[in-house]
């Protein structure tokens, strides 16, 4: 089995490349930015991961269903709701199977495997946690949710910090640490370190569980140079005084990581990561499309 540490975009288009090549992945998604809309429980990561792997997923916006369309939303506008985070009218329909459901008492797990099954995904989508987890960026603005900060505001307030309300009460998920203990191999998408992959290492049952098995887990790195791949990562990483390069992410993973996987424009990066115990490899880790998604799925097998 393949377990993929994943969130975001980054992480969808590798998700994507690996499914492409192996049925026997385990997909373990953030839900640090799920939030409540509506009155409607939503999980942009694992929506977005389950629409990409059923061929669903909108590819220009990178989020929503493919042809979706709007008209609930404009609908709800007219009443005066807030129409800020874009629900489609095919999104919508998931968001209440999943709400009808969770208000019946299943978890998060259960109801992710599902609608997962319905769909015809044959990877596993595994929710780090089944309890409340939410990803909160204190701004000069105040403090929000990171939903309401990257997509109300844009992401243009400057961020002071970040945090993981909920944390302490929080308890991993048994079918993902399940997954990492079989696991041949556990990826850590490139995916942003804080927000992304930042939630699901800090329940501290999966990051002692990948700690034991260092040596099977290998990352992407999320950076080239000092510029993010997509999103916000660096804006993240400078509010929690994390290196905005591949040396800052290898040294914010050093714990549990194994092997890093660079650009190869980063190569005089290599001795600086190498010397924190972590091998490293150098590659083209850019994903244009769907070749170069399934061609680095390859690398990352060898």
């Amino acid at each position: 089995m393949i377990v993929i540490l994943a969130g975001g975009t980054g992480s969808v288009k590798l998700v994507r490349g690996m499914a492409a090549i192996t049925d026997d992945i385990a997909v373990i998604s953030n839900v640090s930015d799920n939030i409540w809309l509506h009155g409607l429980y939503v999980c942009p990561d694992i929506d977005t991961i389950t629409y990409s792997l059923a061929g669903m997923l909108d590819k220009k916006k990178g989020w929503g269903v493919s042809g979706d369309t709007f008209s609930g939303l404009e609908q709800m506008k007219k009443m005066g709701q807030e129409s800020w985070f874009r629900l489609g009218d095919k999104d919508i329909a998931l968001h209440i199977f999943r709400t009808e459901l969770l208000k019946e008492g299943k978890s998060l797990s259960d109801v992710s495997d599902m609608v997962r099954r319905r769909l015809g995904i044959k990877a596993q989508i595994i929710p780090a946690t089944d309890d409340s987890l939410q990803t909160m960026v204190l701004t000069d603005k105040g403090k929000m949710h990171l939903q309401e900060f990257w997509v109300r505001e844009k992401g243009k307030p400057s961020v002071k910090s970040v945090s993981f309300e909920g944390l302490e009460n929080a308890k991993a998920s048994r079918i993902a640490i399940d997954a990492i203990r079989k696991a041949e191999r556990i990826i850590v998408a490139p995916a942003n370190p804080i927000s992304s992959i930042g939630p699901i290492i800090a329940l501290s049952e999966i990051r002692k569980e990948i700690s034991k098995v260092k040596q099977k887990v290998v990352a992407v790195s999320p950076i080239i140079g000092r510029s993010a791949v997509s999103g916000p990562a660096l804006k993240y990483m400078k509010a929690m005084e994390v290196e905005n390069s591949p040396v800052g992410v290898a040294r914010y993973y050093s714990d549990f990581l194994g092997t890093m996987i660079i650009s190869k424009t980063d190569s005089r990066m290599a001795s600086q990561i190498e010397k924190m115990g972590i091998r490293t490899l150098q590659t083209n880790i850019m994903m244009h499309n769907r070749k170069d998604e399934i061609r680095l799925a390859r690398y990352l097998l060898k």
